[in-house]
């Protein structure tokens, strides 16, 4: 079942710079950098297990501890066609230090569609859905975040997503904001979804092809880490 879940990985290397053209972005020689994790894509049920456990002791330290027991267990989506599972792994011991699912519309609508039917301009377009962020609540949680959303990034450029949608509760959508994220529905707000607790979150949207050039105009902090380094511990070939 897992090998149909990452069937749409292409063979591209994960850490490859990537632009919207198919050529090198700015940087001539990317920089090296090291992790001390590793970033992968789950590909058996003890890999799964592993997302799960970090997952929900993410989310039962945010959320009523009686709604987070529901993420004990994997869910359907976890192993449906058109998902996949991340997971931040310790180089020092395997220990789980993040995972996020991620969900392309394929096969079948967004889960966040069960809630809110998207704009028409939306529609037909080849789109991927990231849920269920959970990381580590250690220092390098902050870090482990960040490279788990350039993984989502680069999974969406590998697989020619155009638009990397997501929903984010208060104060988590702050986030989002600095990475020049937009609300689908300007003026909207929160509201609430199934598919993340009946809880209110924002429906937010960025531009998969612009990315480099909005974070380029912007002079964004980001923009050398997530476009011209070279990590090659986000692994998300099979």
């Amino acid at each position: 079942m897992y090998a149909n879940a990452i069937s749409d990985v292409m063979s591209l290397p994960a850490h490859q710079p990537l632009g919207g053209s198919g050529q090198s972005l700015d940087r001539n020689t990317p920089v090296i950098e090291q992790l001390p994790f590793t970033v992968r894509v789950v590909q058996d049920e003890a890999d799964l297990l592993k997302a799960v456990q970090i997952r929900h002791a993410a989310y039962a330290r945010h959320i009523d501890p009686k709604v987070a027991d529901a993420l004990r267990r994997p869910e359907a989506l976890d192993t449906a066609p058109g998902a996949v599972i991340l997971i931040a792994e310790s180089k020092l011991d395997g220990s789980p230090m993040g995972s996020m699912r991620i969900q392309t519309n394929r096969y079948q609508p967004l889960k966040l569609e069960q809630s809110i039917e998207l704009p028409s301009w939306m529609q037909g377009k080849k789109l991927a859905e990231a849920t269920r962020l959970g990381v580590t609540q250690d220092k390098v949680g902050r870090l482990v975040k960040t490279v788990l959303f350039k993984a989502y990034y680069l999974y969406c450029l590998i697989n020619r997503i155009q638009f990397m949608v997501i929903t984010a509760r208060s104060p988590v959508d702050r986030q989002y904001d600095r990475l020049l994220f937009q609300d689908v529905y300007p003026g909207m707000g929160y509201v609430p979804l199934e598919h993340v607790f009946g809880l209110p979150h924002r429906i937010m949207f960025l531009d998969v092809m612009g990315a480099q050039e909005l974070w380029s105009e912007q002079g964004h902090p980001l923009l050398d880490f997530m476009c011209s380094t070279y990590h090659e511990d986000i692994r998300l070939t099979v």
